[in-house]
């Protein structure tokens, strides 16, 4: 019988053990590629996600631009705004209600139950820097750091905060701050939440080159807690000690400084600034005063304004003053009357009209029209007077713009047509924004047949045409016409500079520009003794409509005017055009502009429903071009407080 030996392993067996070894090496060469890849290929993503949950990079405020004027002067800046802070767990439990009382003894406005209150909040997060008071005085400040010794877990935090040094001066143009809404941290780079930007004037225009570059510092992160941001006495950020729940902090790598945002240097004259302010006081207006050679803007008045500084800070005594003047309550105070309001130009409209007819050879220096005080087309149908009720006898381009001379012009501007005064206004930029480097700005209206027609599309075709009547009406300034003080002190500004259009600006980076020559000089020549005889005093010859700006010895130019805001037959009903409602009365306008000094003053005012240019607003020219050209004229008022480290 035979004793077969038994095989020690199942048959396949080397077939299976070689199987896991090859998924064993698979494995293998699965993890060293995964390895490699994450290692070498992923190796910055993976590496900058570790560093982020290491670390806790922590934004270090840059500072605003400042704005100064053309002078140098700076009329906004950055001041040290200081914060009082408590950390509870830097002060023991058993000393925090004394601390809460000795501070609501020190501070004004501040409840120590409430701060109790708030610190039992924070329990779990002993460490929190709790606000006591934003923006205290210096007062204050010195009180909390006399009584340090008995305020354990107190300090204070110094942050810049925007100061206007003028007030209300120019408070329109500079525009104020607010914080930066959901939408516009989604889309603005550079920004975080709380940020104040630009919302008006030169602050919203240059947002971008003055907000600066912020820098930042790295802090140990833990996987819970917050860390704390402090400053010295001089707003020199450091990291606290301790995160909100007591983890302890260091600073690592090195900081990136903040930028600060660049300085916006104007053209703005503050000290003229200032005067054309106080010549508005106590009326609802506008001052626009230009260089007529370059454009620059000296002076842009208008009344009434408002302080920028109060949007800063917002606090109790500031909560009521933001609302009334967001609320746009007339009169508006937030919206520039020589840009962003639109007023019927009256008769400073007739140096355009009288420029437009001499270029087009309507009329030559030598035409008459006779005024007896009323006009008609084709002597029948509609009368229209001239303010002069007896009227002006037979007069040519030159005394009708000295005396004003309605009847003269309903005539020129028939004689020119509605589509040539259109296109000559737009050459010289009335009834079209201006281009000045501030926005808000308004655009105007000049009416022609195509506006009227897309106007009344959807009326009857007698609705849609343009009849001669209203070309009569725009001749004057009235009717289809609006503008703004600012575009009329740029056509004066053409005038004076010979025939060229100029684009006002207020930032020196932004100009000069003079653009296209509208009018020759011959045309120009008549227009000025037009315009120099209005400011002449008679007599031999009558003295004309602005003689009140007659300056000795200094040759100036003018036109005076006065826009119809209720028809004739509303006011008439008033004996004393006094006795009119105020909010019917004329606005009054002036013009100006001097050509044998350097810089040529070009300049608009407007006051409205002040009847008559004549009276209420040609004495304003006439203060401006003494005050301007006269003595040395006295510093300007600082009127921001000065409070801060």
């Amino acid at each position: 019988m035979s004793t077969a030996k038994k095989p020690l392993r199942y048959e396949g067996v080397e077939f299976r053990v070689q199987l896991v070894a090859l998924g064993i090496a698979l494995a293998f060469s699965v993890l060293c590629i995964q390895l490699w890849r994450l290692q070498v290929i992923h190796q910055v993503e993976y590496q900058s996600r570790a560093e982020e949950n290491r670390v806790w990079p922590q934004r270090l405020k840059s500072d605003r631009g400042l704005i100064c004027a053309n002078d140098g002067t700076v009329l906004a800046d950055n001041r040290a705004s200081a914060d009082i802070m408590f950390v509870p767990g830097e002060c023991p439990k058993d000393r925090r209600q004394e601390v809460c009382d000795t501070l609501a003894s020190l501070l004004t406005d501040l409840s120590s139950d409430e701060l109790m209150k708030t610190i039992a909040l924070h329990k779990r997060t002993p460490f929190t820097q709790i606000l006591i008071k934003r923006d205290v005085s210096k007062a204050e400040r010195v009180r909390i750091e006399e009584h340090s010794y008995r305020l354990p877990g107190v300090f204070s935090v110094v942050r810049p905060v925007r100061r206007y040094l003028y007030g209300k001066t120019a408070g329109q143009i500079l525009g104020y701050l607010n914080e930066i809404n959901q939408e516009e941290y989604k889309t603005w780079d550079g920004y975080s939440m709380g940020d104040l930007v630009g919302r008006s004037g030169l602050e919203r225009q240059y947002e971008e080159l003055m907000h600066g570059r912020d820098g930042y510092m790295l802090v140990t992160k833990y996987a819970s807690g917050l860390p704390q941001l402090r400053t010295d006495n001089r707003g020199v950020p450091y990291i606290a000690p301790r995160d909100s729940l007591g983890n302890i902090l260091e600073e690592e790598g090195n900081r990136l400084d903040p930028l600060a945002g660049k300085t916006l240097n104007l053209t703005l004259d503050i000290k003229l600034q200032q005067f054309c302010e106080s010549l508005l006081a106590n009326v609802i207006g506008a001052i626009a005063v230009l260089d007529a050679d370059s454009g620059a803007v000296l002076a842009l008045a208008s009344s009434p304004s408002y302080d920028p500084s109060v949007f800063v800070d917002p606090g109790r005594s500031n909560r009521d003053e933001c609302r009334t003047l967001l609320s746009g309550t007339n009169p508006n105070r937030m919206k520039h009357r020589a840009m962003s309001e639109q007023y019927p130009p009256g008769s400073v409209f007739k140096v355009l009209l009288a420029a437009a007819a001499l270029e087009e050879k309507v009329i030559t220096p030598e035409s008459t029209f006779t005024c007896p005080g009323h006009f008609q087309i084709n002597g029948v149908g509609n009368v229209w007077n001239c303010w002069q009720h007896h009227g002006h006898g037979s007069v040519n381009v030159i005394q009708a713009l000295a005396f004003s001379c309605d009847v003269f012009f309903y005539n020129v501007g028939l004689k020119l047509g509605i589509d040539k005064i259109s296109e000559y206004c737009h050459k010289v930029g009335l009834g079209e924004k201006t281009g000045i480097d501030v926005p808000g700005e308004t655009s105007g209206l000049i009416a022609d047949q195509e506006w009227k027609k897309a106007m009344n599309k959807d009326k009857p075709i007698w609705e849609q045409n343009w009849y001669p009547g209203e070309t009569v009406n725009m001749s004057v300034g009235q009717g289809g016409a609006a503008t703004t003080p600012l575009q009329n002190a740029v056509l004066i500004a053409c005038i004076l500079n010979g025939g060229y259009r100029i684009r006002p600006y207020l930032c020196k980076d932004f100009g000069p520009q003079r653009l296209d020559r509208v009018f020759s000089g011959s045309t120009i020549e008549i227009v000025t003794k037009g315009m120099r005889l209005c400011v002449e005093k008679g007599p031999p010859a009558p003295s004309g409509t602005g003689h009140l700006v007659y300056t000795p010895g200094m040759s100036v130019l003018g036109k005076t005017g006065s826009a119809q805001v209720a028809s004739l037959k509303i006011t008439k009903q008033y004996a004393n055009e006094l006795d009119i409602p105020y909010e019917l009365r004329d606005h009054a306008w002036f013009v100006a502009g001097v050509l044998d000094r350097t810089p040529k003053l070009a300049m608009c005012i407007l006051v409205e429903h002040g009847l008559h240019g004549r009276d209420a607003a040609s004495p304003l020219a006439k203060a401006i071009i003494d005050y301007y050209y006269g003595p040395a004229a006295p510093a300007p008022t600082k009127i921001a407080r000065q409070e801060g480290p």
